[in-house]
Parts: structure tokens; sequence; C-alpha cells
């Protein structure tokens, strides 16, 4: 596919898009907000597209992929500084009240994911939030096997005691 897409085939592009966005996104959601995510996402397609012809080995694909990925991130943060984005949802101006408490949920777990260290959050990232598999990861950025399964661990014991508090303050309050 990846050959293909270097001479020009669009729909091999295509098809890679579609197996890697959930790389790049959720690589880049990691830690951007959703919609910065997004957009960047497109960027570093945009950028891959018309670089693919450089690209010296295709089996290299997703490694080269992931490191595009991180400069934009990169990029973006040098360029301002960093916001995080509030999640509310509205509906005539009034707030529904289970979808917000489901969304601050999400926020605080997202925002947990932001503060542990990079290769177990971009990991979870990609496991948690964008659904791959370990194997799925391991293939599509290149780690072995082995250290996927070591990150999703190890980031996951990070993640639930950094979430320890959330979700003892929720017990007490519904006591």
């Amino acid at each position: 596919m990846v050959a293909a897409a270097q001479r020009g085939d669009r729909q091999a592009f295509g098809q890679l898009h579609q197996r890697y966005y959930r790389l790049v996104h959720g690589l880049l959601l990691a830690h951007l907000r959703p919609a910065d995510a997004e957009d960047l996402a497109q960027d570093v397609f945009l950028h891959a597209m018309r670089k693919l012809p450089e690209l010296r080995e295709p089996a290299a694909f997703g490694g080269w992929l992931t490191a595009i990925a991180r400069n934009f991130r990169l990029n973006h943060f040098r360029r301002g500084p960093a916001r995080v984005e509030e999640l509310t949802e509205h509906n005539g101006g009034r707030t529904h009240v289970r979808a917000a408490a489901h969304l601050q949920e999400e926020s605080e777990v997202l925002q947990a994911l932001r503060r542990l260290p990079e290769a177990y959050r971009e990991t979870l990232m990609l496991r948690l939030v964008e659904g791959l598999t370990g194997p799925e990861i391991a293939e599509q950025t290149g780690l072995a096997p082995a250290s996927v399964r070591v990150n999703l661990c190890r980031g996951m014991k990070l993640l639930r005691d950094e979430l320890g508090p959330v979700y003892a303050r929720e017990d007490r309050n519904a006591r």
C-alpha cells in the first residue's frame, strides 16, 4: 500500500489514512485539545502525502508517520501556549446534568492521562481512546509488542493511582 501511495495512488493513500488515523489522532490527543488534535491530524496526513516519495523504506511508514505527528505537536506548542478545552454540552442554553457529569468524568480521565509519562500516556491513549489493540499499537508505532504490553500495564497502574482521588470523591458524595 505504501509503495502504491508513493507512486501517486490516492486510493492507496486513503487506505493508509484509514489505517493510521487513530494512531496519529491518539498521539496528538494525548497532548492537545480534541479540536486541535483533529485539525493537526489532518495536517500531519497532508504533510505525509507530500513527503511520502522521500520515504526510503515503506515498511517504516508507521514510525515515520509517528515522528511527523510528534514534530507537528511540538511545533504546535511552540506557536503558542497550550490550552485545554473545557468539555461541556449545551442545548438551548441549558446544560444537561447527565451529559455534563459524563463530560466532566471524561475530562478528568483525559487530564489524568495527560499527567502520565509520555510513553504510557500515548500508549494508553491509543488503547483506551482510539481503541487500538496491543498488537495494532506495536505494528503501527514500530514498538516491540513486549514494550507495548509493559507500557499498557504500567500505564494502567499509574492511571488508576491518578484517578483514585477522583473516584474516592465520587464514593463519598454518593453516601
